[in-house]
């Protein structure tokens, strides 16, 4: 296209080098050689196919380099095209497989031959040229005379006048012979743009600068330069003198493009677009993309400029997830942004939905058909897929694949296999697509559900009687385990220290817990009901509750035991009216008399205070403990059914024995020493 000599001068005069462009008149194309080679331009254009490569049968004649030189194609004085003139430097390569053969080729060439043969190495060169959106290739005959030909040698060049280009244009020039014997060359180079049109950053947006003379006037024109579809303006003013546009930076995709022309009679516009690789302009135009519904399977796909995209149908579960790729059966479909486009279905369906993506992800993904058939349906997609002898089978599509209807696999269709398959033969499920490969079918599951959820609800009431039939066996437990066992101590009250080891031991025992009854906490009940009275009321209690009794030996027991089994026709001797102890006697000895005891007593002692062979035979017909050596049994005994596992019955005993040893000290301090009580020998408890 004519080039005005204006915007020729404005773009190329700045560069001193450029002034001196020669300048080639005719619209021809020629060719010219270095001095001793010959060449042809053939006419027309030829295909651009470099062919493969071929072994060399001998020296051949190759391009070796390409030069490129800007020169003006001028019509007329002011009317030139800026164009690009190609040197092509050529060489001989290989080497004659045979000598007799290079003897005859040298033979054919000699000057002092009677007759000499015109002998010489002929090649066609191919020269490529592209200037998007252009393409253009030229074939060159070329003749080397047989003296000139020495293999590795260059031997000169030709060069071609020349390929028309555009200002600011980025072209490619390939050259290769045929048939093809090496690797083709290639250049590529940026030809100079518009020195007065400057498109530069400012922060977030984009500056265009315009430096031109006060006096020019110009037209500047925005727009988007679409490849499927024609040019869709977007900006367009006319102005004078030197200009500077800011453009928004969401305004900015990749086919925006800058026109600039003079505003004079039939002059020709310049156009650059220069945001085609910008990444915030690619990001914008994904932004910009609208899918629109069209009812009743149409869909269009609004963007600014082209997508390299496909769109493809997928299925949307009820329950969310990816939506599943109906690709195949169903073919993926080239966009065509702007353009009414439909996929090939029978009937929609609102669980439809249209994904468009590149290779590199998913961009957009709407439900085209929700607005107008109203939400998503718990609906399952079978898939049919026909064979040639007419035998077909169905699979329905899950997040894990396509699952056979009569399959063992754990999944819902699965599961429903057969009855889906009778849907399907009954009439009860929608066709949504059909062809002589398969078909589409979506089954309604809402009676499935429900017949699901009678089960559902079935088990959750069993399970709820369950929980509250546990909850009542816990309830029942913890209420007896808050009730604890009832626990009556007996102890003869020897002296102080004694009877602060009793208290300890009875303290000790309700962190257990246990509810211990001891005379020690009681003495104004003993003093109102006396001491026999006290200890039938407490007995009788103890054993109604599922208790035991707890005779503690010590010398003052030991003996008083002896004095009654010695001596039962005899009255007893007076005793201190509040030893509880003494006056059990009379009720204790007759249970262990009569076989009662087992079960309902239980015996201990402290083995530094008593040997183990002072209690009473009598008494060994129910356990007894030594403490504190044997207090996991003795607490174990004490809470029965409630007693916890072996490990934390021991750190329960290590807690009892801790709060024991003080007490257990104080009894065992020499005679004489500081609050000391009476002796705990043997013969303390002798009351003769």
């Amino acid at each position: 296209m004519p080039v005005p000599w204006f915007l020729l001068s404005l773009a190329l005069g700045r560069n001193p080098v450029v002034l001196s462009l020669e300048r080639v008149v005719g619209p021809q194309d020629t060719a010219r050689c270095s001095p001793g080679l010959s060449c042809h331009l053939w006419d027309g254009d030829v295909l651009c196919l470099p062919g493969s490569l071929v072994s060399a049968p001998g020296p051949v004649l190759v391009p070796t380099r390409l030069q490129t030189e800007l020169v003006l194609r001028c019509h007329e004085e002011t009317d030139c095209d800026l164009c690009v003139r190609v040197a092509v430097h050529l060489a001989v390569q290989g080497y004659w497989e045979d000598p007799e053969d290079e003897e005859k080729f040298r033979r054919a060439a000699d000057p002092e031959l009677e007759e000499p043969r015109n002998a010489s190495l002929q090649a066609h060169i191919v020269l490529s040229f592209q200037a998007y959106p252009t393409a253009h290739c030229v074939l060159l005959e070329v003749q080397v005379p047989a003296a000139l030909v020495q293999p590795g040698q260059s031997v000169g060049s030709v060069v071609f006048d020349c390929f028309e280009a555009a200002l600011g244009a980025e072209v490619q020039i390939w050259s290769y012979t045929q048939p093809r014997y090496q690797k083709e060359l290639n250049l590529t180079q940026q030809l100079p743009a518009l020195p007065w049109l400057n498109v530069s950053a400012d922060g977030e947006d984009v500056r265009l600068v315009l430096d031109v003379s006060e006096e020019q006037r110009f037209g500047l024109s925005l727009y988007w330069n679409q490849v499927q579809g024609p040019i869709k303006p977007w900006w367009h003013s006319n102005l004078t003198g030197p200009q500077t546009i800011t453009l928004n930076h969401t305004d900015l995709v990749p086919c925006l493009c800058i026109q600039v022309w003079p505003l004079e009679p039939d002059s020709v516009r310049t156009s650059i677009c220069p945001f085609r690789e910008d990444p915030r302009a690619h990001r914008n135009l994904w932004r910009a993309a609208r899918l629109q519904l069209l009812p009743p399977l149409g869909w269009r796909l609004d963007a600014p400029c082209s997508l390299p995209a496909e769109a493809t149908l997928c299925w949307q579960p009820l329950d969310g997830g990816p939506c599943l790729s109906l690709v195949p059966p169903l073919p993926r479909e080239n966009v065509t942004v702007n353009k009414v486009l439909e996929f090939p279905l029978l009937k929609g369906h609102p669980n439809v939905c249209v994904q468009v993506s590149t290779w590199e992800k998913l961009q957009l993904q709407e439900c085209l058909w929700a607005d107008s058939l109203g939400p998503r349906k718990d609906d399952m997609l079978l898939v049919e897929t026909r064979g040639p002898q007419d035998n077909g089978s169905l699979c329905a599509l899950e997040p894990s694949g396509c699952t056979p209807l009569l399959s063992r696999a754990s999944t819902r269709a699965a599961r429903l296999g057969e009855q889906l398959l009778q849907d399907v033969q009954s009439g009860q499920c929608l066709q949504l697509w059909d062809n002589d490969l398969g078909a589409l079918w979506a089954c309604p599951m809402d009676k499935y559900i429900h017949q699901r959820w009678a089960l559902v609800w079935l088990a959750c009431l069993l399970l709820a009687a369950v929980l509250f039939l546990l909850l009542l066996l816990k309830m029942s437990r913890v209420k007896a385990a808050a009730r604890s066992r009832a626990a009556l101590l007996l102890y003869s009250a020897d002296d102080a220290s004694f009877e602060r080891l009793v208290g300890a031991l009875a303290s000790a025992l309700c962190q257990l817990p246990l509810r211990v009854a001891v005379d020690l906490w009681s003495r104004r009940d003993l003093s109102a009901q006396g001491a026999l009275a006290w200890f039938h009321a407490q007995r009788r209690q103890t054993l109604q509750e599922g208790g035991v009794v707890v005779l503690l030996f010590s010398p003052g027991a030991v003996a008083l035991c002896r004095e009654w089994l010695q001596d039962a026709t005899s009255a007893p001797r007076a005793h201190d009216p509040h030893d509880a102890f003494a006056a059990s006697l009379s009720c204790v000895l007759p249970d262990f008399l009569q076989g009662r005891a087992p079960g309902r007593y239980v015996g201990a002692y402290f083995d530094k205070l008593l040997p183990a062979d002072a209690v009473p035979a009598l008494f060994r017909s129910v356990p007894v403990f030594s403490l504190p050596s044997q207090l996991p049994d003795f607490l174990g005994t004490l809470q029965g059914s409630a007693a916890p596992r072996p490990r934390r019955l021991a750190e329960r005993a290590e807690q009892v024995s801790r709060a024991l040893q003080p007490a257990l000290d104080s009894c065992f301090r020499p005679p004489g020493a500081p609050g000391t009580g009476r002796g705990m020998g043997p013969e303390a408890g002798d009351r003769t």
